[in-house]
């Protein structure tokens, strides 16, 4: 079939219908075994937390240069992450109800009546069964998006995500700087090695002295100082699945322990033991991303309100927690004596726990760093990699952790290059059929522990850092809702990589990478054509 010529076969005939097909509605989450509830969270296990930014890929610092995943600018209204993994296979019926994209028309994303929260996008029953695209169909579709001036340098591959089979490329296997596209890589990685229901502890521990307390570093960014009802993930408020672990309730749990052994003074130091290696990655700019420490809060923003896409951020994360931590034990009569700093060691493994707080799940951070596109989550997820693959807990270690894991898989990680989990690293480099490779993977019935990474991304028009994309004039309005994918954006790099929905119903992994001098807005404008012409047609 000719390109646009499938638009007619789509399944159930209609946008609305093929919507339906694409967002499913989710309670659970899946593992290895299969389908489980979602753990609810223990009493005062965690609470509410930061606002999350829009999209962290845009332009980045204030003098408006293109240069890291981050935005001087405000952040978008009406951003939020997709809430659940699916409880489904990735080729299964889609259940009926789902909002069209095309209700609104042409109107701009921010108008379009959302999706229901929740929603993951899946083959569409049946479409297993219809004819797969072809390279010469899918050459003859994608030639004219791709011929776009505005695109530069440009290198693509499309693949059929139920097979794995690459069906189209165009320097498919030639590295290129992926930018935020890498978090796709930490993403596969961390839920291949560590269960989805796994949580990050911030503790504090009593030392030898009674009066000697050790705030203990667990790794969690979302660590936050903010009330639960001034909570707000992606411009949305948090609920008991997303609500980050509050140092409020942990001066609290603390200060009830104090009192329980007769201790109204006590000494605080803090332990960052859980990470090596330097905390600065090299684009460094207190406000894209913090030092990478393992212990902050509000990820280290100096406003944690702020609704900034790179915000300011204090210049010593973890003094800064524990001091904030020292206040609130001591508006609970618990007097802090001394300076609060670093502790000369780590804490004893057999210290004796005074309280503990508690992340999202495994699952839930890598939804949350993948739609908002959240550098200093994804550097701390990076390093749970690490850990968990007995490897250094540093950048070099992280990347190293990465790349082994991915290996193991079958990503054929030969011609990649990894430096950070970011992708805030200019050095990273990784062809557009790695990427396509990972998103295969997450679509795997094979591999049910990954779902998140399909969940977590961005919906065209709708939200994340696509929520302001697809939009009016874009030239690709219909393909919103249509497209879940990855965003990255460096000082003139732009790339995208997701999955789509064709004609037929058969659900597509794509990647399209550029280098360009053109204006960022119109490079990504024009991937989103590139895009969008996968769900117009058959491609056969």
């Amino acid at each position: 079939m000719r390109a646009g010529g499938g638009a007619a076969r789509r399944r159930g005939g209609t946008a609305a219908g093929l919507f339906g097909a694409a967002l499913l509605v989710v309670g659970t989450v899946l593992t290895s075994g299969g389908a489980y509830a979602q753990p609810s969270p223990s009493p005062g296990g965690h609470s509410a937390g930061q606002g999350e930014d829009g999209d962290h890929d845009g332009q980045g610092g204030r003098d408006g240069k293109k240069d890291d995943h981050g935005k001087g600018g405000k952040s978008r209204p009406g951003d939020s992450p997709s809430a659940g993994p699916s409880t489904t296979p990735a080729r299964r019926a889609a259940q009926p109800g789902a909002t069209s994209p095309t209700a609104a028309g042409s109107a701009a994303p921010g108008t379009r009546p959302a999706p229901a929260p929740g929603t993951v996008l899946a083959a569409v029953e049946g479409g297993a069964g219809t004819a797969v695209p072809t390279a010469q169909g899918l050459q003859q579709a994608l030639a004219a998006a791709l011929a776009d001036r505005s695109l530069g340098e440009v290198t693509v591959a499309v693949a059929d995500a139920g097979t794995g089979q690459l069906l189209y490329g165009s320097g498919e296997n030639t590295p290129a700087t992926p930018a935020s596209t890498t978090k796709l890589a930490t993403a596969v990685a961390a839920l291949s090695l560590i269960p989805g229901d796994t949580r990050l502890h911030t503790r504090v521990v009593r030392g030898a002295d009674p009066s000697a307390i050790t705030l203990v570093g667990g790794g969690d960014p979302t660590l936050t100082a903010l009330p639960a009802d001034q909570v707000q993930i992606g411009g949305q408020p948090a609920d008991a699945d997303t609500a980050p672990a509050s140092l409020d309730l942990l001066a609290q749990q603390t200060a009830d322990g104090l009192k329980n052994i007769g201790v109204t003074s006590v000494r605080l130091d803090y332990d960052l033991s859980l990470y090596a290696g330097s905390p600065q990655h090299r684009n460094h700019d207190a406000q894209n991303i913090a030092l990478v420490v393992p212990l902050m809060v509000d990820e280290g923003r100096v406003d944690p309100k702020s609704r900034e896409d790179a915000p300011d951020r204090v210049a010593d994360p973890a003094a800064a927690a524990a001091e904030a931590f020292a206040a609130l034990l001591r508006a609970r009569g618990v007097a802090v004596t001394g300076k609060v700093a670093p502790a000369a060691a780590p804490a004893p493994s057999g210290a004796i726990p005074l309280a503990d707080v508690r992340s999202p799940t495994v699952s839930r951070l890598v939804e949350r760093l993948l739609t908002t596109s959240d550098n200093q989550l994804a550097e701390a997820i990076a390093r749970q990699v690490a850990i968990a693959a007995h490897q250094s807990a540093s950048f070099e270690g992280a990347a190293a952790a990465v790349t082994q894991e991915l290996t193991r898989l079958g990503v054929p990680m030969g011609n990649a290059v990894l430096n950070d989990g970011s992708g805030l690293h200019p050095g990273n480099a990784i062809p557009p059929a790695v990427l396509v490779r990972l998103l295969v993977l997450a679509a795997s019935e094979q591999h049910p522990t990954l779902r998140p990474v399909l969940t977590g991304l961005p919906v065209a028009g709708f939200t994340g850092t696509l929520n302001k994309r697809y939009g009016s004039g874009s030239g690709a309005t219909d393909a919103a809702g249509l497209i879940r994918a990855k965003t990255g954006t460096l000082s003139g790099v732009n790339t995208l990589a997701g999955t789509a929905v064709d004609a037929d119903g058969r659900l597509l992994a794509f990647a399209v990478m550029t280098r360009t001098t053109a204006p960022a807005d119109t490079a990504r404008a024009a991937m989103d054509r590139v895009a969008a012409r996968l769900t117009t047609c058959g491609c056969h």
